[in-house]
């Protein structure tokens, strides 16, 4: 088993996070990963605290202590926040200044709170306001990246920074990776492209097998789906931009943005942020394919609990191999 200072702090087997994914991670696909010893993570982003307080009261029991709930910090509601705090274990910002006041609101309520960074300036910020731990984001990273620089130059001076425990994130797919950012000092790894392509993944099947058939080079950082978050960067699949450039029709389809039967239907035009989900009609290989630079050990769908097991114990076994 690998222990580590994450473990000890979650209470989890493995040292993993699945990535919080908006409209991809739902409660299905955390409560898989939190199931099989991880912690899992459910996407907050632009969830009412209504639609967020039933998705988590639909959690099993036992996998609430290995749960959390990602918020972005454009798009904060403060009583979601509220809701996910007093119900979960995690709490985790992302894309905004560390504020000690949300970190309080999230202690308060019961739950850790931790700051996903992208410099080792945001790090001390994020520490210095009282988070219990820290993701690591390097520039290889799918979706949204805060960052300017690689995963293991971010580490390194992140771990030089802070005393709380680090997760790594940005290209960690394979056992290998894994084990990579562990023997750097990493407390955990931060993992999202492999769970897009999980089995209980809500993303929609056009896009896990767009994944399936992508390399890390087919990966691009750009600035493209900004119709509604402006001057966010975000690697996608490049496939993606020229379908939704090739349209001559700026609809391109809808999505249930909570994927809860009869909620609101949001209509996508061209260059919209929510990524294709199994809700999502219209044009899906127009719509943003997040994906890190991992995607070539993307090969199949399969479970999540055997997505972590294959990362753990393969990690587990270079480590121990590397000690002699």
């Amino acid at each position: 088993m690998l222990t580590t200072r994450f473990t000890r702090l979650i209470g989890c087997n493995v040292p993993i996070q699945q990535a919080g994914m908006g409209g991809v991670a739902t409660a299905e696909l955390a409560s898989a990963v939190a199931l099989a010893g991880a912690l899992g993570m459910i996407g907050g982003v632009r969830l009412g605290a209504k639609v967020l307080g039933e998705e988590l009261d639909s959690l099993p029991r036992q996998t609430r202590s290995r749960i959390g709930v990602n918020f972005q910090v454009p798009f904060l509601n403060r009583e979601s926040l509220e809701v996910a705090a007093s119900r979960v274990r995690v709490v985790e910002f992302f894309f905004g200044e560390p504020d000690a006041d949300l970190v309080e609101r999230a202690h308060g309520a019961g739950a850790l709170a931790a700051w996903q960074v992208g410099s080792v300036e945001e790090a001390r910020a994020a520490a210095g306001a009282g988070c219990d731990f820290l993701v690591a984001q390097g520039i290889e990273a799918g979706g949204h990246v805060r960052g300017l620089i690689g995963l293991l130059p971010l580490l390194d001076g992140v771990l030089d920074a802070v005393n709380v425990p680090v997760l790594a994130a940005g290209g960690i797919a394979t056992a290998r990776t894994m084990a990579a950012a562990l023997a750097a000092g990493a407390d955990g790894v931060r993992v999202g492209t492999r769970f897009v392509a999980a089995a209980e993944s809500a993303a929609h099947p056009a896009y896990q097998e767009a994944l399936l058939r992508a390399e890390p080079e087919d990966t691009i950082l750009t600035e493209a789906y900004s119709a509604n978050w402006p001057n966010a960067p975000h690697r996608v699949l490049r496939g993606c931009i020229e379908a939704a450039q090739a349209l001559t029709d700026d609809l391109v389809g809808q999505t249930v943005p909570a994927g809860s039967a009869g909620g609101a239907t949001l209509p996508l035009t061209r260059f919209m942020t929510p990524p294709p989900t199994r809700w999502s009609t219209g044009k899906i290989e127009a719509m943003p394919h997040y994906a890190g630079q991992s995607v070539g050990a993307v090969r199949k769908i399969q479970p999540a609990a055997d997505i972590v097991r294959e990362l753990a114990e393969g990690a587990e076994r270079l480590l121990r191999a590397v000690k002699g």
